[in-house]
């Protein structure tokens, strides 16, 4: 396969995540109505499931684990990261949601998306090259982005109705899955990976895929912005779907109007017709024609 094959595949997978990443039902992670309803009488089964579920459809997540395994060759050093990661979003998750610490979730998910610019930029060297200084302590870092991801994770368990039985139980449940989720998307991660490491076009496009990384994690944290300013200014961007989707209607076609208000309007003259030549009155009995 020729480099220009490769770079034109690269800039088409691109153009296909931009167009995902544009879309508000995919970046609706959060926990869906139906999730809620099938929580209500739920066992801890079904928490294992709603964990390893909300886990492979957490882009966010899975973004920032891609980050920290992409130069990660050796089995230890995958463990190692992956440890601190785990044990840091276990803490938060089970001990957020069982005092009931909350907070905006898409603020957390707009630190979660900042996470993801980080791991992007630290791959590139970015500290060195434009500080002039080292990265900081990558497991420090890790387990530290650990804890805002596993408080992302707790606002959305929050969200479901737990109903009778052991809430501890629940929550241990749905962590288990969690992590059962996160071992399967890593598997197919260093999959990928490591087929990939063997080819020539690793290290030439190892750049372009971690500032990939980075455009990603700004498009979702503006996205999580926009989120907050939904939850914040109510009054002006109603919550049902169908009038999010009919304000943004209105501000475009009002900003259309805008645009058109600055071009100048001809005014054509009415052409008079056949029947104007007609004789005619005007009510008083005078006939007469034009």
């Amino acid at each position: 396969m020729t480099t220009t094959m490769i770079r034109g595949r690269i800039y088409a997978l691109i153009a296909i995540l931009v167009a995902m990443l544009s879309s508000v039902s995919v970046l609706a992670h959060g926990m869906s109505e139906a999730d809620k309803q099938r929580a209500i009488e739920a066992g801890l089964p079904d928490y294992v499931l709603l964990g390893a579920g909300h886990m492979l459809t957490g882009y966010d997540h899975l973004l920032f684990l891609f980050g920290v395994v992409f130069f990660l060759s050796r089995f230890s050093d995958i463990v190692k990261f992956i440890t601190a990661f785990t044990v840091g979003h276990s803490i938060t998750l089970v001990f957020a949601t069982l005092y009931f610490v909350q907070a905006n979730y898409f603020l957390i998910d707009a630190v979660i998306a900042l996470t993801v610019c980080y791991k992007g930029f630290e791959n590139l060297d970015g500290f060195k090259r434009y500080f002039g200084v080292g990265s900081p302590n990558l497991m420090y870092m890790v387990f530290g982005f650990g804890l805002i991801h596993g408080f992302g994770l707790s606002t959305r368990l929050q969200q479901l109705p737990m109903g009778e039985g052991s809430i501890v139980m629940k929550i241990l449940a749905f962590n288990v899955g969690v992590e059962l989720g996160q071992i399967a998307a890593l598997t197919v991660m260093l999959a990928l990976l490591v087929g990939w490491r063997k080819t020539a076009s690793f290290k030439r496009f190892s750049v372009m895929a971690n500032t990939l990384l980075i455009i990603i994690g700004g498009m979702l944290f503006l996205h999580q912005l926009h989120g907050y300013q939904h939850t914040v200014f109510a009054d002006d961007f109603p919550i049902n779907t169908d009038d999010h989707a009919h304000i943004h209607e209105d501000m475009a076609a009002e900003a259309k109007a805008n645009i058109l208000d600055h071009y100048p309007r001809r005014i054509i003259a009415p052409q008079p017709s056949l029947q104007d030549n007609a004789p005619h009155e005007h009510g008083d009995g005078a006939y007469h024609s034009h």
